[in-house]
């Protein structure tokens, strides 16, 4: 099936069962002081899994874009990819394990037509530490399932990934792990989460590639978390009813489903095609590649180099689609980081004519319905693509030269790193052009500057983030009323060309980057400080109400610049006096804007508003970091 195919079936599927279908959140999450990007469905909605009323229901399902960093290093094997598309359905208290397993069930093997023979799942064997119970509801459910199909579903217990590459399949279906599989939060398993972290036991589904033997090399015996490529992960269903507090563990308020499938891997096996890079939205790119470097991409010592350049130049297009421009820092580094390897291996596949940017439109023509906000922006996206490509060049010779200063023996760790961090240098230019000469690097005692490098930065981050607005700390809460008051501040002393395109508020501190193509004045900022300070001093009333998006935009409601809303949104209006509730008096209001909250009822609390800094962030954007006093 075509990838487009596979979503509109999954959306229109859950359509049918009462639910509502909500866009795809960016891959910058709003507030959310945990991760730097997007990785799954369920982090936009944490707010509503653990209480909060959704305006558009309890029963949610969508197509989310994700990004992962941390899979950088996997892509390259048949089925890893940086960014993906996440089918999601959530339940928010409407339905549990009895509702959501058959739909699943049916969706996949119905709908999708895959052999519910080459289909395995798992269960969650219980956690006695935390007083957790062993999940044999879910495995009774697939029990049955499997049954109405034909096939006779033995449970077998598992444990640890570990024991699975020991004790093997034994004629089972349905496979109970430990938490390390089969628990999912955020924060990992039930011992590392914080308190206030929700969380549960999971089921996932795995499709099995009868023609792909195991390797022993990854294990004596195979088992469906076996590495080896006989087994594919396609969906996770959560059922987060659980939620870490100081002492242990605590019942929700209500209990969830939180599914997530790979949209590129269902594709993938509803042809029983075990390599995720052969499905159609990476096709057009693969084809051109082997027409530009005159090599086959079922070559073994160039398949690799094919993936990496399909899978991070994807990526890399929807990043900066959402707004994330190659640098050296923060989700910068990240896009930087793809790019540059992507030259690399455009590098050693050959290709002279061109640049990575020749193959956006191909790319982005699968997504055009999808995702018309990203398709539209593509001359910028080629842009910086351009840019960064042009930049990494000139940096390979200066990198290039600085190798031959140190090639003279093995290289260190130490120099290795220096050339990635000062240079751009990748690791494996490093260690191939050592190989060339023959002399070794210490790969090992780079990882380990590689990791002091980014307990560095993640300590950093931790500490910028902390208590971000997902803690709704009373000091966060304050500063997001004073971030909507400076942005409409900004409109008046600036323009209406001022538009938010990030922001991050802790208790400390709020920053809100924006669009302004020159450094603001003193003078501009002292006025920009003056009016909060004044709205301040009014004691507005700052109210939330719920309305149909049509309505919020005729309000002028200001909103996040290229994201896709609901049809029902919150919004947040500053002033005027005497407004309530019941009477918002928009037509009056200071400020309006599309804002999932929270924030003070009225400006009063807030204190001074104090402007730090103004500084520029990339062409044509500016930041601005501010404090209460």
């Amino acid at each position: 099936m075509k990838t487009a195919d596979v979503r509109a079936k999954y959306l229109e599927f859950f359509k049918k069962q009462g639910h509502q279908i909500i866009p795809s959140a960016s891959l910058v999450p709003e507030n959310d002081p945990t991760t730097l990007f997007t990785g799954s469905g369920m982090q936009p909605l944490v707010p509503y899994l653990l209480g909060q009323k959704h305006p558009l229901g309890d029963r949610l399902a969508n197509s989310q874009k994700s990004f992962r960093s941390g899979d950088i290093e996997d892509v390259g094997d048949n089925r890893h990819t940086t960014f993906f598309e996440m089918l999601g359905n959530w339940s928010l208290g409407s339905y549990f394990k009895a509702e959501q397993l058959p739909w699943l069930f049916a969706f996949l093997t119905d709908e999708v037509g895959i052999d519910p023979k080459r289909l395995y799942v798992t269960a969650f064997l219980g956690d006695e530490t935390n007083g957790i119970p062993k999940d044999t509801e879910a495995a009774d459910i697939w029990k049955k399932l499997f049954a109405e199909k034909g096939i006779e579903a033995k449970d077998i217990e598992i444990g640890s990934e570990e024991n699975g590459y020991k004790i093997g399949m034994q004629g089972g279906r349905i496979f109970y792990y430990d938490a390390k599989k089969n628990w999912w939060s955020r924060s990992g398993t039930p011992d590392k989460m914080p308190a206030g972290e929700p969380g549960g036991p999971d089921s996932e589904v795995f499709y099995c590639f009868e023609e792909i033997e195991h390797d022993t090399k990854f294990g004596a015996e195979c088992h469906p978390n076996c590495d080896c490529g006989r087994f594919l992960e396609i969906g996770n269903s959560v059922f987060m009813e659980y939620k870490r507090t100081e002492s242990g563990f605590e019942k929700l308020p209500q209990r969830n489903v939180d599914f997530g499938g790979g949209l590129e891997r269902v594709a993938a096996v509803s042809e029983n095609n075990s390599d995720v890079f052969k499905i159609d939205i990476f096709k057009g790119t693969i084809e051109t590649l082997e027409k530009l470097s005159g090599k086959s991409y079922s070559d073994p010592a160039f398949i690799a180099a094919f993936r990496v350049v399909a899978d991070h130049l994807r990526s890399s297009i929807f990043l900066i689609g959402d707004g994330v421009v190659p640098s050296n820092s923060e989700r910068g580094y990240f896009v930087r980081r793809l790019l540059r390897r992507a030259v690399r291996y455009w590098d050693k596949l050959g290709i002279t004519e061109g640049g990575l940017s020749t193959l956006v439109d191909l790319i982005l023509e699968f997504y055009k319905d999808a995702y018309p906000e990203t398709f539209s922006a593509k001359e910028t996206i080629k842009q910086e693509i351009e840019k960064e490509e042009t930049k990494f060049r000139r940096t390979l010779k200066d990198g290039l030269r600085q190798f031959e200063k140190i090639a003279v023996a093995d290289i260190s760790g130490t120099d290795a790193f220096n050339l990635l961090q000062s240079y751009g240098f990748p690791l494996e230019l490093t260690t191939e052009l050592a190989k060339e000469r023959g002399i070794s690097v210490d790969v090992e005692s780079f990882k380990e500057e590689f990791k002091k490098h980014q307990d560095l930065s993640r300590a950093g981050s931790e500490k910028k983030f902390k208590g971000g607005l997902g803690d709704t700390s009373e000091a966060t809460v304050k500063l997001h009323t004073a971030h909507h008051l400076l942005l409409k501040a900004l409109q008046i002393v600036l323009g209406e060309h001022v538009h938010q395109r990030g922001s991050n508020i802790t208790p400390e501190r709020l920053r809100i980057d924006f669009m302004n193509p020159e450094k603001v004045t003193p003078e501009k900022l002292a006025e920009a400080e003056r009016i909060v300070n004044e709205k301040i001093a009014e004691d507005l009333p700052v109210i939330r109400s719920e309305m149909p998006r049509e309505e919020a935009e005729k309000l002028h409601a200001e909103h996040e610049f290229g994201a896709k809303y609901p049809d029902v949104v919150s919004v947040y209006s500053v002033g005027p006096k005497g407004a309530t509730k019941e009477d918002p008096k928009f037509s009056q209001a200071y400020s309006i804007e599309f804002c999932g909250g929270p924030h003070v009822e009225h400006t009063g609390v807030l204190g001074t508003f104090k402007i730090q800094k103004e500084e520029a962030v990339s062409a044509g954007v500016r930041r601005i970091k501010a404090v209460l006093e």
